[in-house]
């Protein structure tokens, strides 16, 4: 297993490899920070993508996190890896997992979320929704912690839908804490993070992001111990 590689990078913005070689870079994608540039202009992941290669090919990014995940952002340097990775994603052998604080919480300490996902517009925008007649969705969710009306999740997603661990966890009833679309707002955004990336290449490729400081204090009262080595690696 490659080991991680950690570099700042200081334009446009705070950046962290986690991990980097001549084909492959993970980026610790930070909060708030959208990977394509939007309609109102701002920074964006792609800004950075000349500091990572001098090609005039490239880079590409491997797969998508939305602008409030933080986390783990595969990015391809060279075309071949590009094709490797997005052939790992489609054959679901590329293996993604989150942390998310949810209110509430279920009540069992396991399971599985299969809810068939849509878009759907309205004048005040666009937003997931399920639907029997959606694209099939599978989330599973393992409990991590409890603590104050919060619950810490892991969750491990088998589809990559747009807002998917977003709205299965609402349409579950414990939304996660901060979204703003499906939950309700909090001072400290969004409360998930792209945790791990196993991308079966040759050599495989992994990555751990911790969580961003907003998170700290939702995580420590449902029992995360920054410093502590207990093993939080997916056990589906």
């Amino acid at each position: 297993m490659s080991k991680p590689l950690r570099s700042p990078l200081p334009y446009p913005f705070p950046l962290t490899l986690l991990y980097q070689d001549q084909h492959v870079v993970i980026l610790d994608k930070p909060a708030g920070v959208p990977v394509h540039a939007g309609p109102k202009g701002g920074p964006c992941v792609e800004d950075c993508f000349p500091l990572l290669s001098r090609r005039k090919d490239g880079p590409w990014l491997a797969h998508r996190l939305d602008a409030e995940t933080s986390g783990c952002l595969a990015i391809a340097l060279r075309k071949q890896p590009l094709l490797a990775m997005q052939k790992a994603f489609a054959d679901k052998t590329a293996r993604k997992t989150y942390w998310a604080v949810v209110e509430g919480g279920p009540d069992a300490e396991q399971g599985t979320i299969a809810l068939p996902l849509t878009k759907t517009t309205a004048p005040t925008g666009w937003r997931m929704i399920t639907s029997p007649d959606g694209a099939p969705s599978r989330t599973d969710w393992r409990v991590l912690g409890r603590g104050g009306g919060l619950c810490w999740l892991e969750l491990s997603l088998h589809t990559g839908r747009t807002h998917q661990a977003r709205v299965h966890c609402a349409a579950m009833g414990w939304p996660i804490l901060g979204d703003t679309l499906y939950g309700h707002p909090h001072p400290q955004g969004l409360h998930l993070l792209a945790r791990s990336l196993m991308l079966p290449l040759t050599p495989p490729v992994s990555a751990t992001a911790s969580p961003r400081a907003g998170m700290h204090a939702a995580l420590h009262t449902c029992g995360w111990v920054e410093s502590e080595t207990v093993d939080y690696s997916d056990g589906f």
